[in-house]
């Protein structure tokens, strides 16, 4: 979703940002029924720059940030057989556009994909300060690209992590822009093992030109690397999308910043997912911290906020016991135990009063309707390419409903490119026999993009 906030420019450079201030939200039905194990509840973050944190959040949450930090950007353009002509020349004004987006000071370089990764600037494979003179080199670097090879994904990321390495994890922002038109070449276990290698070390927004590659790779690699994922399906609109990633990259205030959650004895987490503005599950990205503690990435945080849904089982409790059913806290690179960026607690009570343990708390209810959203659009349309009309038609007619219930009338509109709607209220649809390839990857790459609950109530201090 957009409404990330650009770079403040001075001179056409972004400067540093101030670091955010957080607030933690925790919206929840605390009241389980007698026999009852699991609690949910949606923990909403907030971070405000440059204004005093007011709610449930540390007194030490803007101190704990620190100095604005340090930034560091490599940015890989797809230079493999099929990027020939147009996309080339588009490429190279959009790598250009991100150089001069990026602020004064900020380490950065540009890596050429194809059958192996390479260096466009600077020669060696390093890093270096973005000042007028490298900017100029940068630029004219990339006059001598050409479109020639194959497409290793996995090669390229590898390289970018050799170059983000010695930045470490200590709190410079590591961001990554990665442009393709093309389907992976490599062998799944092969990609998946540089993905490997690349998660925590950076974050990396994707895109797609055109409409010759895999909507699965690039979700791939920005779902592990906490990134974006979207289509540009005309070059020609390739120079803004890249300025504007850029712009967002180095307005971010912190980076390395983790949800630490603890449970009591005997409790299990059942998942951690990020719901606003993307789905994304955090669940199996779990970092131990101790034997009922543990960290989820969350990636660089500028002034925005964002909503993750926890489940907890918990052991069943007797009529009127409370329970502390986790304790989320908010941690930067610098924060320490006792002085998180911001906290909150998910609660557990049990009670034989059925009117109050049957609730299902609004904002829970909304976004597990998104995610069920997310995961129609996507069965949907896979099983409409395996030719599969039945499932297709079902899947899709279930996303009509849930896109309706929830307001989310971007979604819809989508998906009335793909599906005819007859009725929107039970989900009849017959599937359209001709789509627009870039009609279906579109809807395929926002699928997980959500929307807030129609009353906006799923903000700190609401409830």
């Amino acid at each position: 979703m957009g409404g990330e906030p650009r770079g403040e420019d001075v001179g056409g450079k972004a400067q540093a940002p101030s670091p955010p201030r957080f607030r933690l939200h925790v919206a929840q039905n605390p009241y389980l029924p007698l026999g009852g194990t699991e609690v949910q509840a949606i923990v909403t973050v907030s971070a405000e720059a440059g204004t005093a944190a007011s709610g449930p959040s540390s007194p030490a949450a803007g101190a704990a940030a620190g100095a604005a930090p340090d930034a560091a950007e490599v940015v890989i353009v797809d230079t493999s057989a099929s990027m020939y002509g147009e996309k080339i020349g588009a490429a190279k004004r959009a790598a250009r556009a991100a150089v001069d987006a990026l602020r004064d000071g900020a380490h950065f370089a540009i890596v050429s994909g194809a059958g192996e990764a390479a260096m466009v600037y600077p020669a060696e494979p390093r890093l270096v300060p973005a000042t007028a003179a490298t900017r100029r080199a940068a630029k004219e670097a990339l006059d001598g690209l050409v479109a020639d090879g194959g497409t290793r994904m996995g090669a390229w990321l590898r390289l970018a992590a050799d170059l983000f390495a010695p930045f470490g994890t200590g709190g410079t922002l590591r961001h990554a822009i990665l442009l393709t038109d093309g389907q992976n070449n490599e062998q799944p276990d092969v990609f998946e093992t540089a993905l490997d290698i690349c998660a925590g070390l950076f974050v990396c927004d994707c895109r797609g030109v055109g409409t010759d590659w895999n909507v699965a790779d690039l979700r791939w690699i920005a779902s592990f690397l906490l990134g974006s994922v979207d289509i540009v399906a005309d070059p020609a609109d390739l120079e803004d999308d890249f300025r504007f990633m850029t712009e967002r990259a180095m307005a971010k205030g912190i980076a390395d910043v983790r949800l630490r959650l603890w449970t009591p004895e005997a409790a299990r987490i059942r998942f951690v997912r990020q719901v606003a503005p993307t789905v994304e599950d955090l669940t199996a990205r779990r970092e131990d911290r101790g034997p009922r503690t543990g960290d989820y990435p969350t990636g660089s945080w500028g002034t925005e906020s964002r909503a993750y849904h926890v489940g907890v089982v918990v052991p069943m409790g007797a009529p009127g016991r409370r329970l502390r059913a986790g304790w989320v806290r908010l941690l930067g690179p610098h924060s320490s135990e006792d002085a998180p960026l911001a906290s909150g607690n998910i609660l557990a009570e049990w009670t034989d009063d059925e009117a109050k343990a049957t609730v299902i708390d609004p904002r829970v209810a909304h976004y597990t309707g998104q995610v069920e959203l997310a995961r129609a659009i996507q069965e949907g349309l896979r099983a409409r390419r395996e030719g599969d009309e039945a499932t297709a038609t079902r899947r899709l007619g279930r996303a009509v409903v849930l896109a309706r219930h929830s307001g989310d009338q971007a979604t819809a509109a989508l998906l009335h490119k793909v599906v005819e709607v007859i009725d929107p209220k039970t989900g009849t649809v017959r599937l359209r026999p001709v789509v627009d390839r870039v009609d279906e990857m579109t809807l395929d790459t926002h699928s997980t993009r959500t929307v807030r609950t129609r009353a906006g109530d799923d903000s700190p201090g609401a409830g």
